[in-house]
């Protein structure tokens, strides 16, 4: 049995309909001051339907154009919620990102479109070994915010 469009969500399904960790919207949630989901308790996170709506639109910034967390605050802060709710659902993803672990897994990108053509054509380096040189930035960021919640 399915939820009406008009319930709450917990973070598994909202993880499960955007394809992404659950680990992602906590992070998310501390980067982006918009994403408030209601928390019950023992911290349990409920998510409204907007909160959803926020995040496909966060997602698809990320992983379909590229964005990085300070290009996406930044949009939020000129352009504001609504503008990103309607970027997410108007995008069509012709790629999603795949969850951990699957075949073709990337992470988001850690620089602007434009700035990581330019790195790699500075380097010499492959589009490849720059995918490969991202992902392994994007797991040490990720390794050290997690240690920075374990201290």
């Amino acid at each position: 049995m399915s939820k009406s469009p008009e319930a709450f969500r917990t973070i598994s399904e909202v993880a499960d309909e955007l394809d992404v960790p659950q680990h992602v919207l906590r992070f998310w949630e501390s980067k982006f001051s918009q994403i408030k989901p209601m928390k019950r308790g023992g911290g349990r996170r409920y998510y409204r339907p907007s909160d959803v709506q926020l995040l496909k639109g966060i997602r698809y910034l990320l992983y379909g154009e590229g964005y990085t967390i300070r290009g996406v605050q930044k949009i939020l802060r000129e352009h504001g919620v609504n503008f990103v709710v309607e970027t997410g659902e108007n995008a069509t993803m012709a790629h999603p990102k795949p969850r951990s672990g699957e075949s073709g897994d990337s992470p988001p990108p850690l620089l602007e479109p434009e700035m990581l053509k330019a790195a790699q054509e500075a380097s010499g380096l492959s589009p490849e070994q720059v995918q490969l040189l991202q992902a392994s930035l994007y797991e040490l960021s990720e390794i050290r915010r997690l240690l920075d919640e374990t201290f």
